[in-house]
């Protein structure tokens, strides 16, 4: 049972990549694939004694670094994402390096960034 407790804690301990070449060869090596829907990472301890683990980020700021050659369009995604008017959306993009939105989860940074590279921008997720 020991043994089962040890193995229990260091799965919980993996890192974000660590988990992934794991889920990797248990796919490859044994066929083992995830449900659908399932969790992908668990909670940490309880007790806390994960504390010195490395967290996953959970909010991200979406960067615009540069407009690319068709910055009209750049600028029509910022103001539908941000809702700021054209004079603000255009000072924004133009400015470069700014931030469309700050503090957005994962999922909402990814869609975001996915738009504004559709439009022809460069994007950073920090």
């Amino acid at each position: 049972m020991a043994d089962l407790k040890k193995l229990a804690e260091e799965i919980v301990g993996l890192t974000l990549l660590e988990a992934q070449e794991l889920k990797t060869i248990l796919k490859d090596e044994y066929g083992i694939e995830p449900a659908a829907g399932g969790a992908v990472m668990m909670a940490g301890p309880a007790d806390g004694a994960g504390g010195a683990a490395e967290e996953e980020q959970t909010e991200f700021d979406v960067i615009l670094k540069s407009a690319g050659a068709q910055k009209i369009n750049v600028i029509k995604e910022v103001r539908a994402i941000t809702g700021l008017g054209l004079k603000e959306a255009k000072e924004l993009v133009e400015a470069g390096g700014k931030a469309v939105k700050e503090g957005v989860d994962k999922s909402e940074a990814e869609d975001i960034k996915a738009k504004l590279e559709a439009a022809g921008a460069e994007i950073e997720l920090k």
